[in-house]
C-alpha cells in the first residue's frame, strides 16, 4: 500500500475513531420519557377496558396508520374501523405494554406487549409507534398486531 494511501485512509477513519460511542444506558430523561409513554400506552388501553370510543380517539394521531387485514389511515378511518370493537358490554381484548423505547431526541417512541382474549390469555402482541406531537401529547402513528409467538413449537405436529 503506498503511503499516501495508507494516510488518506487514516484521515477517512479519524472521525470514527473520535466519535463517542453510545451507551447502552438510559438517560434519566429518556428513562422519564419511557414512562411516559408507558402511562400514555395504559391509558389508551384502558379506554378499551371502558368501552370509551372518544377517549380512544385522543390517542390516535391524525396521521395514523393502523396496520391490519386492510391498513387504516388517519384517525377517522382508524376510529370507524375500530368502532365495532368497543361495543357492547365486553371488551373483545386487552393490551398492555411489555417493552417501551423512546429515541434519544424524545420525540418517537415504540411500545410493545401483550394482546389477550377475556379471559386472559395472550393471543397476539402489538407494536405501536408515538410521536410527540406539536401540542406536548404523545399519540400514536403506527400501530401492527401480530399473533403470539410460538417459539419453540414445531412448525408442524406429528
Amino acid at each position: 500500500m503506498s503511503k499516501s494511501l495508507l494516510v488518506a485512509a487514516l484521515v477517512a477513519l479519524t472521525p470514527l475513531a473520535a466519535a463517542p460511542a453510545r451507551s447502552a444506558e438510559r438517560s434519566p430523561a429518556t428513562e422519564a420519557l419511557e414512562a411516559k409513554v408507558r402511562e400514555r400506552e395504559g391509558a389508551f388501553a384502558k379506554t378499551m377496558a371502558d368501552r370509551d370510543l372518544a377517549a380512544f380517539a385522543r390517542f390516535v394521531s391524525e396521521e395514523a396508520v393502523f396496520l391490519g387485514d386492510t391498513p387504516l389511515r388517519g384517525r377517522a378511518a382508524v376510529v370507524e374501523g375500530w368502532k365495532r370493537l368497543y361495543q357492547g358490554k365486553q371488551a373483545p381484548f386487552s393490551w398492555a405494554p411489555e417493552r417501551v423505547y423512546v429515541i434519544e431526541s424524545g420525540t418517537l417512541a415504540v411500545s410493545s406487549g401483550g394482546v389477550f382474549d377475556p379471559q386472559g390469555k395472550r393471543i397476539g402482541t402489538f407494536n405501536s409507534t408515538w410521536r410527540l406531537e406539536r401540542d406536548g401529547e404523545w399519540r400514536v402513528v403506527l400501530d401492527l398486531g401480530c399473533p403470539p409467538c410460538r417459539c419453540g413449537e414445531p412448525a408442524v405436529k406429528p
